[in-house]
């Protein structure tokens, strides 16, 4: 079957490719293409339900981080939010080449005072995977949120990494507690790195790994990219982050709207999506040099 519903999780597959979805959190735990890991999954993610999965794609909604504001309607929410720790359901399968499944999430929450309704569809291709998310105002008052696909991707070696196509754009660089635009035409990652880009221009942006394409990530209405590796402290302080020296063979680059809330009305709608690709030719960004 393209699409098994396996109690817990859903196993996505096109022709040798699959993708495994864990209901909870609708988190993408695996995707194994032409025989080859692309994610990085904590060997101490716990799978249970029991808490959010260190890996995979989590899903970010309604904010990003923790809320400073303490007056927010998301500031008594964890970090990261609601969604990434919530039972979803799947709705069934909406295409077949490439084969799709969608997953809803819905309802009103006793931490959070709004009516909301959440469809995420997965897509699989060859060397191609998409997700898309729409996030509907089932209330009859305006509320505001953020939302990040929460990106781990698998690579040889972190020390080899570039993360291209970011220079021009304004830096949110958590690790120094500072705002600067990145001159850098490539991003190289040597220590712990956790930085935000702004209101990325539409571009692709690249991982490369010693001048080969490993992935290009497309974005839809993502305006920010946020890319992340804990390094040796902070996978060391993580309890669910194993090995500890796993930091070598991940690197996050997340594609979210988290820079600023998205104001939706009541019955509206709001629509954002992710491709990854795997291999292809390298995108030179232009006005670099």
């Amino acid at each position: 079957m393209p699409v098994d519903d396996l109690n817990d999780r859903v196993v996505i597959t096109h022709g040798n490719n699959t993708a495994t979805i864990l209901k909870h959190g609708a988190t993408v735990i695996s995707w194994v293409n032409n025989g080859e890991e692309q994610l990085w999954l904590s060997q101490g993610a716990r799978l249970d339900g029991s808490r959010p999965v260190r890996g995979g794609i989590p899903l970010v909604f309604p904010v990003f981080g923790k809320q400073k504001d303490e007056h927010h309607p998301t500031a008594k929410l964890p970090q990261h939010g609601f969604a990434r720790d919530a039972e979803w359901e799947l709705l069934g399968q909406t295409t077949e080449d490439p084969v799709g499944a969608e997953f809803g999430l819905a309802g009103g929450r006793s931490d959070w005072p709004y009516k909301f309704s959440l469809i995420l569809s997965v897509t699989l291709a060859n060397d191609k995977l998409a997700m898309a998310i729409d996030v509907k105002n089932e209330d009859e008052q305006e509320f505001d949120f953020q939302w990040l696909f929460h990106t781990y991707l698998r690579v040889p070696d972190i020390t080899d990494v570039l993360v291209t196509n970011l220079a021009g754009q304004h830096c949110d660089d958590r690790v120094v507690n500072a705002g600067y635009t990145e001159k850098a035409p490539a991003v190289a990652i040597t220590g712990e790195c956790d930085r935000m880009y702004v209101g990325v221009e539409d571009r692709t942006v690249q991982v490369l790994d010693k001048g080969r394409v490993l992935f290009s990530l497309a974005r839809k209405n993502l305006p920010d990219v946020v890319v992340w590796n804990p390094w040796d402290k902070k996978a060391e302080a993580m309890a669910d982050f194993a090995p500890k020296q796993g930091f070598h063979e991940m690197i996050c680059v997340e594609p979210g709207h988290a820079a600023t809330m998205v104001v939706l009305p009541p019955g509206g709608t709001w629509s954002a999506a992710q491709e990854i690709a795997v291999g292809g030719e390298i995108s030179l960004q232009g006005g670099i040099f």
